[in-house]
């Protein structure tokens, strides 16, 4: 394989997993940016800052901001300020969001399961190490080169 292999297959990837969550989106009324934060608040709740989602998730700050909005008009999160720092405002899901994340969980088990297909636990736990070890590359070279 060459090394570029792998990123020219990513839009196949991105393709088959708006497939799997497109039903959730439609069902629960949100867009893919909205159900990406919600999933991410509910697998990673110490990034619970609209900064931590923007610069972990990759995502512009406009499209982070936006999406919470709307998901705070829906129900999904409650914003908490905190009270000596007004500027700093933590993120909740509220039990509305339950449903959401749970049929976003099965469903992403279910983009996985036809993505490994075929594969043994030894070749699954093969591929975790391998993308873990390209991961800890990037971020030792990005530190290496932040400027």
């Amino acid at each position: 394989m060459a090394p570029m292999d792998l990123w020219e297959n990513q839009p196949s990837f991105r393709s088959l997993y708006a497939l799997c969550i497109e039903p959730v989106c439609q069902r629960h009324g949100v867009n893919r940016t909205e159900f990406d934060i919600l999933l991410f608040l509910a697998n990673n709740p110490r990034y619970d800052t609209a900064a931590a989602i923007s610069d972990v998730r990759h995502l512009a700050k406009s499209h982070v901001s936006v999406s919470l909005r709307s998901l705070e008009r829906q129900g999904y999160i409650v914003r908490l300020p905190v009270e000596n720092d007004r500027r700093q405002v933590h993120l909740r899901l509220t039990a509305k969001a339950t449903a959401v994340v749970r049929a976003g969980r099965e469903r992403q088990r279910a983009f996985a399961e036809i993505i490994l297909d075929g594969l043994s636990e030894e070749e699954r736990e093969l591929l975790r190490g391998c993308f873990a070890r390209m991961e800890r590359n990037i971020m030792t070279y990005l530190e290496a080169h932040a400027k």
